[in-house]
């Protein structure tokens, strides 16, 4: 019989999963529906999917997880729906990282983790339509555990009410949950995705979230849930509501520019993308994140 921390990492990791299968299934389906308009003409595009591999500093087997990307699509250029369940010791880096930003007694005589979530970023092939990013994840060791997460809009057009469908999902959302969450979440996505040396937001922001960690288990593992529900219904009318609009070159320049600044910000200033190098994670699967194709001006 499971203790319950065991029935809660499997609790979540399984949940993770059933969310990156729904999610597939309805942009494999969103793929296909593509009949007119731009890209149409190609073929239509599935997800290829392989196991990926954590192996642990002694060379044992750490865990690991799915990743289902489909590239050359009719509606995505590339996209990458990652779900993991990892576990080992954090190096001495990777616990210097996290006690910077989070006070947990104990973790440097015992620093043995548990992560297990889903990570998702889409490149559309229309400049008109925004790319876009989702996380939601468990952490847990002996000490501590929380849950993190959120999701952000990247547009290479902008389009107001596009920015206000997509935020008014998500405050929605967190509002359903307790008052005040998501001018909170929204600040700190404000803060997280900004790329310090262009002096500029990534995108048009969302909500982000860590250390989620209220002492209610149930009630933290609800409001994750909900972000990960909350995707679909905030991104997928944007898609069908720009996906057949034609663009022009200086479209597409502009959407390969934005691409390079989407690239620098995930190499340089994202803590998921160190944190899965640091940790022996799959680097295919850690870099998945970024586009097929960028430019700088």
């Amino acid at each position: 019989m499971l203790d319950e921390t065991d029935h809660r990492k499997q609790t979540a990791s399984a949940w993770f999963r059933a969310l990156r299968d729904r999610i597939v299934e309805r942009f494999e389906a969103l793929e296909a529906a593509h009949e007119s308009g731009p890209g149409s003409d190609l073929p239509v595009a599935r997800f290829e999917v392989r196991d990926t591999k954590r192996t642990a500093e002694d060379g044992s087997d750490a865990g690991g997880g799915l990743m289902s990307v489909m590239r050359e699509g009719r509606l995505f250029e590339k996209v990458g729906v990652n779900w993991s369940e990892v576990h080992g010791t954090l190096q001495p880096r990777a616990v210097a990282a996290m006690a910077a930003r989070k006070d947990i007694p104990g973790m440097a005589d015992d620093p043995r983790f548990w992560a297990s979530g889903i990570s998702l970023v889409a490149h559309m092939r229309n400049p008109h339509v925004p790319a876009v990013h989702l996380n939601t994840r468990m952490f847990w060791t002996p000490h501590a555990s929380w849950f993190g997460g959120g999701t952000d809009l990247n547009p290479a057009l902008e389009y107001d009410e596009d920015t206000r469908r997509f935020h008014g999902v998500l405050r929605e959302t967190c509002e359903a949950h307790e008052a005040g969450r998501y001018d909170r979440l929204k600040a700190w996505a404000d803060e997280y995705f900004f790329v310090p040396h262009r002096g500029r937001a990534r995108g048009v922001g969302g909500i982000f979230y860590d250390d989620l960690d209220t002492g209610d288990w149930d009630a933290d593992f609800a409001f994750t849930k909900a972000v990960g529900e909350a995707f679909l219904p905030a991104f997928v009318p944007l898609v069908e509501r720009r996906k057949d609009m034609a663009w022009s070159e200086d479209d597409r320049e502009a959407q390969l520019v934005h691409r390079g600044l989407y690239a620098e910000y995930n190499l340089v200033w994202d803590r998921g993308t160190k944190f899965g190098l640091e940790t022996g994670h799959d680097a295919s699967a850690v870099l998945m994140s970024l586009p097929p194709l960028a430019r700088w001006p």
